[in-house]
């Protein structure tokens, strides 16, 4: 199967995927309640798409292309809106977080779909870990070489998405320690990490992928689970690396930080990605996943070693004219608070030393989510 040409999109076009959490309210435990879920909602408009995800205790949101934050927000409040709505009918919870704090992988049940029997067929018990939950955000190119330069231009700022989105610091009912656990599930898989280093569209397909295809490891750009990917049947590259923050306004900030990062990254404002700026790509993103806010990573330019909360304040500031035309002043007053009153996962600790108590713990993601909810 050929790679598929590269759809030219709207530049700087953005949209989200969600995947959350369906929760049971007597036991506060996952539940599978996927089927049910996706038959009721079925029931009438849904505003952008919601999908099955591999296991039946989760379910995938996607918004409709959209420009700016007002836009996006208002499409993400009235999607989580109906699906509030929705699961109250069947008396279960729905929620955000990067993990559940205390489901047990095996007890997880595979969604009937050719593609996910396959996955686990191929990957084992691995498919069932993938009871995670994160936020993909797309943002629209104009060709596949633009999608290159800022998948690769992006890689020194993919901690700073790691650590605010964060919200995963328990596992099978204990602290983790890292402020993004999730993360870790997705490196035990083959095809996860970074990109291989191409900037042209041709010799990515030629050199890279068709020699892959051979070796019969991959059919399409599905199979690989890299940190950031091109998708070219979207005209897009797609974020991969946050968790599913506990609200949609997180989640629409998240996204239109990109959206501004991407516009200043396209006026060549920043030396150009090399190959030797991934000697440090590893370990920045170990430091945003343990420690979040509080980690420290080094520029892969000059190799100075410097605090992640100050190198995204100090983003904020440079990228403000840019938010600004975009109609993103809003998103960054928000990324620039989540800066200074911490992540999800804090927020979760936290809320764990209050109540005692993981399952208190889902409670209070729960009730994040649907905060003011019709």
């Amino acid at each position: 199967m050929a790679l598929e040409q590269f759809k030219q999109s709207a530049a700087l076009s953005m949209g989200v995927e969600l995947e959350l959490q369906l929760v049971s309210l007597s036991d506060f435990d996952l539940q599978a309640a996927s089927p049910d879920m996706l038959e009721l909602l079925s029931r009438k408009a849904f505003p952008g798409v919601v999908t099955p995800e591999v296991t039946e205790s989760m379910l995938e949101i996607a918004t409709s292309v959209q420009t700016n934050h007002s836009g996006l927000l208002s499409e993400l409040r009235e999607m989580r809106d109906i699906l509030v709505q929705a699961a109250d009918k069947l008396n279960i919870g729905i929620g955000g977080g990067g993990t559940h704090p205390f489901q047990i992988w095996s007890d997880r049940r595979i969604f009937k779909k050719p593609r996910f029997q396959e996955v686990s067929a191929l990957y084992g018990y691995l498919t069932k870990q993938f009871t995670i939950f994160g936020q993909h955000v797309h943002i629209g190119c104009t060709s596949g070489d633009e999608a290159l330069f800022l998948l690769h231009a992006l890689n020194r700022y993919v901690p700073h998405f790691i650590a605010l989105s964060s919200s995963s610091p328990f596992v099978q009912g204990h602290d983790t320690l890292f402020n993004s656990a999730r993360l870790n599930s997705v490196f035990a898989f083959p095809l996860s990490g970074r990109s291989p280093f191409f900037l042209k569209w041709d010799e990515f397909e030629n050199h890279y992928f068709k020699k892959m295809e051979h070796t019969g490891v991959v059919k399409s750009m599905k199979d690989f689970y890299w940190d950031i990917r091109p998708k070219p049947e979207y005209g897009t590259i797609e974020l991969r690396v946050c968790d599913t923050p506990l609200t949609v306004e997180r989640a629409a900030g998240l996204a239109c930080y990109l959206q501004a990062l991407c516009k200043y990254l396209l006026e060549r404002n920043e030396p150009n990605p090399a190959e030797d700026d991934y000697l440090v790509y590893n370990y920045n993103r170990f430091q945003a996943c343990r420690f979040g806010l509080d980690g420290t990573i080094v520029h892969p330019k000059s190799y100075e070693q410097m605090p992640l909360r100050e190198d995204i304040l100090t983003t904020l500031r440079k990228i403000q004219p840019h938010a600004d035309s975009l109609g993103a002043s809003e998103a960054i007053a928000h990324i620039y608070q989540a800066t200074h009153t911490g992540s999800d996962a804090s927020l979760l600790r936290d809320e764990f030393a209050h109540r005692g108590s993981v399952e208190g713990m889902v409670d209070f993601s729960l009730q994040k989510f649907r905060q003011s909810a019709g």
